[in-house]
């Protein structure tokens, strides 16, 4: 049996060799870790179908208006992320990364993907169930203590 403080422990070293392999991707690329993490935002909001605003992101990353600004600023430099209108409300700015960004985040994190899915091989879909429980209950912890302390 795996007790919690096992589970903590991989938890932390499975976050520490994550952060350091998208390092490596920012080094690649020339990019800050909060250009980065403002980039894995505004990706993973296009899974949600509602694109970031600038607002959005700046409070997603504890982040002033004007630093969120900056980090845009790179961004859309890089070529990486476009500011656009909304369709629905012309008034309001959607954060959408290009496809050249996508590209080169396939092309560096493509063999992680085959390495992960090769070292789950093994698990059955109730076992990857179980995980993908854990994992998200592990986040939703993670979030609301972090919350608590801001």
């Amino acid at each position: 049996m795996v007790d919690n403080s096992t589970l903590v422990r991989l938890l932390r070293q499975l976050t520490v060799e994550t952060d350091r392999f998208a390092e490596l991707f920012g080094e690649k690329q020339r990019m800050h870790r909060t250009d980065l993490n403002a980039l894995a935002l505004i990706m993973d909001a296009r899974w949600t179908g509602e694109p970031l605003s600038p607002g959005r992101l700046a409070e997603a990353m504890h982040m002033s208006a004007s630093a969120t600004t900056s980090v845009l600023d790179r961004l859309e430099a890089s070529g990486h992320v476009q500011r656009t209108r909304s369709a629905h409300d012309r008034r309001k700015v959607e954060l959408r990364v290009h496809d050249k960004a996508l590209e080169l985040g396939r092309a560096f994190f493509t063999p992680l993907d085959g390495a992960f899915t090769a070292a789950w091989a093994g698990f059955s879909d109730e076992d990857k169930a179980i995980i993908g429980r854990f994992l998200a209950a592990s986040i939703e912890a993670t979030v609301s203590v972090r919350a608590d302390l801001t």
